[in-house]
């Protein structure tokens, strides 16, 4: 399974490719959102972890362009310090699979990755019958 991770904070970026990576996932990483989408639209990853506040493209700007677009079926997890109702509603309004408050558990973001790709995987399946 192929990830793509968008994240500006270095350490909190380079720590999540660490823990994919062991976990088996294929993983790309970028530091902006512009970078982001052209991984994106070039790789189509099976889920894509975005930060909200990044430069050049936020992570809802980012959501909204995958979601409305011929990658739509992809899953995206938003990750964000912006722990406010109104962002976190923003953040599904634009179609978000999830969301995850930091700092958040790697534990936890394990378990919501596994969670999503699972669904992707059963909703193929029934979409190839």
């Amino acid at each position: 399974m192929r990830i793509l991770v968008a994240e500006d904070e270095p350490l909190v970026l380079k720590a999540i490719e660490i823990k994919l990576i062991r976990e088996g996932y294929s993983v790309t990483c970028c530091s902006n959102g512009k970078d982001a989408w052209n991984m994106i639209e070039e790789q189509m990853p099976d889920l894509v972890i975005t930060d909200i506040l990044m430069p050049f493209c936020s992570g809802l700007e980012l959501t909204n362009k995958i979601k409305n677009g011929h990658l739509r079926n992809t899953s995206v997890i938003i990750l964000s310090s912006l722990n406010q109702e109104n962002v976190i509603v923003e953040a599904f309004k634009m179609g978000a699979d999830d969301f995850i408050a930091k700092p958040f558990s790697f534990a936890e973001l394990s378990i919501r990755i596994r969670r999503l790709l699972r669904h992707n995987k059963y909703e193929r399946s029934l979409l190839a019958n």
